[in-house]
C-alpha cells in the first residue's frame, strides 16, 4: 500500500530536513553535540502535527477522535515550546555565531509551524461537527493551555508525559496556579502574552491566503 505525502508534509518534512542538516554539520565540524537537543525537541513537536493528520483521516467523531484530540492537546505545547530554546543561543566555537544562528531560528521555525497547521487540521476537523463559534472557543482555548504548558515546561520542567507517569504533582501545581493566581504573575503574565503572540500568527496563517486574494 502506497503512502501518500500531502504538499504541506513534503513542505515540513523539507524544513526539518534543513535544521538536522545544520545539525549534523555542526556536529562533524565541531566534534561536539551542543544543540543535540533539537533532534529530541523536533521529534516531540512533530508528534501533535501527526495526531492532527491522523485526526483528518477519521470520518466522524468517536473514541479514536478523542484520544488523538486528547494526544494532540497533550503534546501540542512541545510544538512552540522550540522558539524558547532561543535561550541557549550563544557562541559555541569553533562553529561562526552566524551559522548556529540559522540553525536555532530554522529549528524555532519548524516547531513553530507545525504547531500552527496541526491546529488548523484540528480546526478542520471540528468544524465537521460544531458551530464555529465552538471552534473558535476550543482554538483560543488550545492556545491558552499550550502558552501555560511552554511556561510549565520551560520554567517548571514539566513534560507532557508527567500528566501520565506522575499526575498528581502535575495536577497539584496546576490547581495552585488557579486558585491563587496572585502568587503566579509572571507565569499568567506570560501564559497570556505568548497567546496572543501565538494567536496573532495562527489567526494571520489562517487568514492570508483570503487577504492576498482580495488584494489581488
Amino acid at each position: 500500500m502506497s503512502m501518500k505525502i500531502s504538499p504541506i508534509s513534503k513542505m515540513l518534512l523539507l524544513s526539518i530536513t534543513f535544521s538536522m542538516s545544520l545539525l549534523l554539520v555542526r556536529f562533524y565540524y565541531s566534534s561536539t553535540f551542543d544543540y543535540s537537543f533539537y533532534g529530541w525537541n523536533t521529534f516531540l513537536a512533530a508528534i501533535p502535527y501527526v495526531c492532527s493528520t491522523q485526526l483528518l483521516k477519521l470520518k466522524k467523531m468517536n473514541v479514536l477522535a478523542v484520544l488523538l484530540l486528547l494526544m494532540w492537546l497533550l503534546f501540542f505545547p512541545n510544538a512552540p515550546y522550540i522558539i524558547t530554546d532561543l535561550f541557549h543561543y550563544e557562541e559555541r566555537l569553533p562553529v561562526p555565531y552566524w551559522y548556529d544562528l540559522v540553525l536555532v531560528i530554522s529549528a524555532a521555525w519548524n516547531g513553530l509551524i507545525l504547531g500552527m497547521v496541526s491546529l488548523m487540521n484540528v480546526e478542520k476537523f471540528l468544524s465537521r461537527y460544531f458551530k464555529p463559534m465552538w471552534v473558535r472557543v476550543c482554538e483560543i482555548g488550545s492556545l491558552l493551555l499550550c502558552s501555560y504548558g511552554v511556561f510549565i515546561g520551560r520554567f517548571l520542567r514539566f513534560n507532557s508525559w508527567d500528566l501520565i507517569t506522575d499526575p498528581r504533582i502535575l495536577v497539584y501545581t496546576s490547581a495552585h496556579h488557579v486558585l491563587l493566581p496572585q502568587h503566579y504573575s509572571k507565569l499568567w503574565v506570560f501564559t497570556l502574552l505568548f497567546s496572543v503572540f501565538l494567536g496573532i500568527i495562527y489567526f494571520t496563517l489562517q487568514n492570508l491566503p483570503h487577504l492576498v486574494k482580495d488584494k489581488n
